[in-house]
């Protein structure tokens, strides 16, 4: 019987427990700054976009610490998600979970790791709530905050049929609640991301597009762009035509392919896009081999026939307590 998706991983990332090289001590004023660094590094090798996996607990921020693909590739950095919070505690994705318990799950994983971490803001509330949420985040090391221009009761932007359920801001009102963000910040290299929803909610391009902008101008530090169709031709669309805006040019811009799934970093690559989430897949993948573990343990009375699809204890044991060696980071030059 095939071991399960973590249990595969986590061997696979510890063969020969091999150090790995760290941009940063982990340390709030090492982190913060990280992911302008690796986004200027990545623009000047041409290695964009940045790989940032979702955690929603300290384990799974270990995950994303060591995790490596089979060639060697790794991680960048991690992404707090509001959905996959949400669902580690059994919530709907509303916000119900408010922003003290998400920071308790923050603090959690950045204690055990290294990487920078993006922070997903929903809708950011109030401007004047707003600005407590940035320096929070900027006092744990979060790298960046992306919120999403919306307003209301929080409907998740992958739903089917939802469009109805998508009730977008005004762009004046969110722009306030952007430049709020940035005037609260105590770090120029806290970024604050606007979350462009016009595609999700069925508006035309043209309207993203516009929106985009007057939030560049507002001063976001970068547009995340979503879509919930299967193929990646308006994300790809978006991004040429947001390039070709005057004072565009190298903004970054975010993607999330989680609906649009086939399409491969490379494509991104050559499409523009700067950063590339997979915004919810540990959580995902982690519900249904417990799912089959538990059910395993009842149908047998006993549980030795789960036994091949579990790690051992002495396995999560060592993962949990392992302590790798980093290397000294060297100077990347300045944040762009």
């Amino acid at each position: 019987m095939k071991p399960t998706l973590l249990k595969a991983a986590l061997r696979h990332s510890f063969a020969g427990s091999t150090p790995i090289r760290a941009l940063s001590t982990g340390l709030p004023s090492d982190r913060l700054p990280a992911l302008r660094k690796l986004l200027a590094e990545g623009k000047k090798q041409n290695t964009l976009p940045l790989r940032i996996i979702e955690t929603h607990s300290g384990l799974t921020g270990l995950i994303a610490e060591h995790a490596k693909g089979e060639g060697g590739q790794q991680y960048d950095g991690m992404w707090s998600s509001s959905l996959t919070a949400s669902a580690a505690c059994g919530m709907p994705d509303i916000e119900a979970v408010d922003t003290t318990s998400r920071l308790g799950i923050v603090k959690d994983t950045l204690n055990v790791t290294t990487k920078p971490m993006i922070y997903d803001g929903d809708t950011g509330g109030l401007p004047e709530i707003f600005k407590f949420t940035v320096r929070q985040l900027e006092q744990l090391g979060v790298s960046a905050v992306i919120i999403e221009d919306k307003e209301g009761l929080k409907q998740n932007s992958l739903l089917a049929d939802s469009n109805a359920l998508q009730n977008i801001i005004d762009i004046d009102e969110f722009c306030v609640k952007i430049k709020a963000g940035l005037e609260a910040r105590r770090d120029p290299n806290f970024m604050i991301i606007a979350r462009m929803e016009s595609l999700i909610a069925g508006l035309p391009m043209e309207t993203a597009l516009s929106r985009a902008a007057a939030c560049v101008d507002a001063g976001a530090s970068g547009i995340m762009i979503h879509s919930r169709k299967k193929s990646p031709e308006e994300v790809v669309e978006f991004i040429a035509k947001f390039r070709a805006s005057p004072g565009c040019e190298d903004v970054p811009v975010v993607v999330v392919p989680s609906s649009y799934n086939a399409i491969y970093e490379s494509e991104l690559r050559e499409a523009g896009a700067s950063i590339c989430i997979y915004a919810n897949h540990l959580l995902r993948a982690s519900y249904p081999a417990m799912l089959d573990v538990a059910e395993t343990i009842l149908s047998s009375s006993r549980c030795a026939e789960a036994t091949p699809k579990i790690m051992s204890i002495k396995e999560i044991t060592n993962f949990i307590t392992h302590d790798a060696k980093y290397e000294a980071p060297t100077d990347t030059g300045k944040s762009s």
